[in-house]
């Protein structure tokens, strides 16, 4: 498993960018706008990981900015804690057999959501491309939130 990013939900782009990347000195590394889900993805690397983020696209923090506005209350502007691995059907058969709730199943092959204890949203990615679509995951319902 490899750690990939941590996502947090900001109100304002060039506030935040002010903050973390004049004040903290971190540095974008990418960005991309999603027009049909209304929202923007701004990956930033700290200063001394610029190059070990663009080649393998961690460690990161992603700035997800909605357009349309929210007030985020309850740590909904925190989003969730991310990471790779090798084979994301074996990983959540994985989990399932220690108890743990695959809220978003891997449907695609390529992303799963589960829970901490405490309500934290973990994102499982696949690495490299998606694995082929199969069962049970595809016909599987996603329960609760992520």
């Amino acid at each position: 498993m490899n750690y990939l990013h941590t996502m947090v939900r900001i109100s304002n782009i060039e506030e935040s960018l002010h903050f973390y990347c004049e004040c903290l000195g971190m540095k974008e590394v990418r960005r991309s706008d999603y027009e049909k889900g209304r929202f923007t993805l701004i990956f930033l690397a700290a200063s001394d990981d610029v190059e070990q983020a663009k080649e393998h696209k961690a460690p990161l923090l992603e700035l997800t900015y909605n357009w349309d506005a929210e007030t985020y209350s309850g740590g909904r502007n925190f989003g969730h804690l991310a990471f790779s691995v090798d084979n994301i059907y074996t990983f959540c058969d994985q989990l399932i057999e220690k108890g743990i709730e695959i809220n978003r199943p891997p449907k695609d092959g390529r992303m799963a959501f589960i829970k901490s204890p405490d309500g934290i949203s973990i994102e499982l990615l696949q690495k490299g491309e998606a694995l082929p679509v199969q069962e049970p995951w595809v016909s599987m319902e996603s329960v609760g939130s992520w």
